[in-house]
């Protein structure tokens, strides 16, 4: 009972009632033409439904009355798209002939049911018709007052009733084949992967900016150096500007309809020299080596070394501070190998997970690569090797 009555407070239901009698009025036409021919309809339904693009308009009238919930929605349980195949025109067929059907029992219902509800009530006055079936049962003509509201009833449980069958037939005959299930998978898959790689560049820049600009600030309040504050405020503007531009690039990604917009401008490992000055400004002495062509590293190797390198900087700053740090950088037989190493202390101790690491682990897998970060022989160390070979 209780939820019969949600059923008819939603507005679902009576939209779903609506997609029923569509159907009706067209056949309704073809009964004033010849009432001895009510097959026709049904007849004609058979090479409509073979019409690719009916499937699409019907998938759409479905989503709209029947699943509106689900409408637009890439899972939708109703696929909006021209038949692509005859298995989805024949299913298009058989939709068509169960439309048909359940629209020929609403109408008949929306007609006859509120028509007897009607006709009790006058029988119960005395004006109506004799009703000699409910004679037997009622003796008295009042009484049929009291029965009047029954057809009612019935009518608003079929409208139920009907409609939630009629949103089971389209789910079945309409619903999505597995090739488009597939397709929207696939979709689906690219988007978390690009809010995913979003994320980490948000984290990667934002989060380097943010650490080096605090590190910055702490050195100069408590030095009491104007040269040094001079210096620190410098490395601090340069710093959120790069990442004032990183941020507006990354979300030029999500401004645009495709879905690489601007991939070409994130910064590569030619521009590693501004990580590790940025650095050095904050305190930190690094020790660089950088061997090989890096400006001949394949473009995704270089953005993704690029990230890592910044990556492993910034949890030095934040989890170490000013300490030596050692950085090697080079090309070697078609890989490229980095490293960055810095003394352990109590805090690096403790770095045994978060998502800087978590995030460099993952992009060395995406370029079927592999990390290694932990405590190595007294030092806490990144080490990273990407192949390029299959990328160029």
């Amino acid at each position: 009972m209780r939820h019969f009555l949600r059923a008819m407070a939603a507005p679902v239901t009576y939209s779903r009632w609506l997609h029923l009698l569509i159907p009706s009025a067209v056949a309704s036409v073809w009964l004033f033409i010849s009432i001895d021919t009510p097959w026709v309809p049904f007849a004609l339904a058979l090479p409509a439904g073979l019409l690719p693009v009916v499937r699409l308009a019907e998938g759409i009238q479905a989503q709209l009355l029947l699943t509106p919930a689900e409408r637009g929605r890439p899972d939708a349980s109703i696929s909006a798209v021209p038949a692509a195949t005859w298995a989805e025109r024949w299913r298009t067929v058989a939709w068509l002939e169960v439309r048909l059907l359940l629209a020929t029992a609403a109408m008949f219902a929306t007609v006859w049911l509120p028509a007897t509800t009607f006709d009790l009530v006058r029988a119960s006055t005395g004006a109506g018709p004799d009703m000699d079936w409910l004679a037997a049962l009622l003796p008295s003509r009042w009484l049929y007052a009291l029965v009047a509201p029954l057809p009612i009833l019935m009518l608003l449980g079929l409208i139920v009733l009907c409609g939630e069958v009629a949103t089971a037939a389209a789910r079945g005959l309409l619903g999505p084949s597995p090739a488009e299930r597939l397709t929207a998978l696939e979709e689906r898959t690219e988007q978390l992967l690009e809010r995913n790689r979003i994320a980490r560049e948000l984290h990667d820049s934002i989060g380097h900016a943010l650490t080096v600009a605090v590190v910055q600030a702490g050195a100069a309040r408590t030095t009491g150096d104007p040269e040094f504050t001079a210096r620190a405020l410098a490395a601090i503007e340069e710093t959120g500007r790069n990442a004032l531009d990183d941020l507006e690039r990354v979300l030029s990604v999500l401004r645009e309809s495709g879905p690489g917009h601007a991939i070409s401008r994130r910064p590569t490992l030619v521009e590693a020299d501004r990580l590790l000055e940025s650095a050095r400004g904050s305190g930190v002495k690094i020790d660089a080596a950088m061997t090989g062509p890096l400006d001949l590293v394949p473009g995704p190797v270089s953005r993704e070394g690029y990230r890592i390198l910044q990556e492993s900087l910034t949890n030095v700053l934040r989890h170490a501070g000013a300490v030596p740090v050692r950085v090697r950088l080079g090309v070697v037989e078609e890989r490229l190998e980095l490293e960055v190493s810095n003394p352990l202390t109590g805090a690096s101790q403790r770095r045994s997970g978060g998502s800087g690491l978590r995030g460099i682990r993952e992009r060395a897998a995406l370029l079927g690569g592999e990390a290694r970060t932990g405590p190595h022989e007294g030092e806490w160390r990144v080490h990273v090797s990407l192949p390029m070979d299959h990328i160029l």
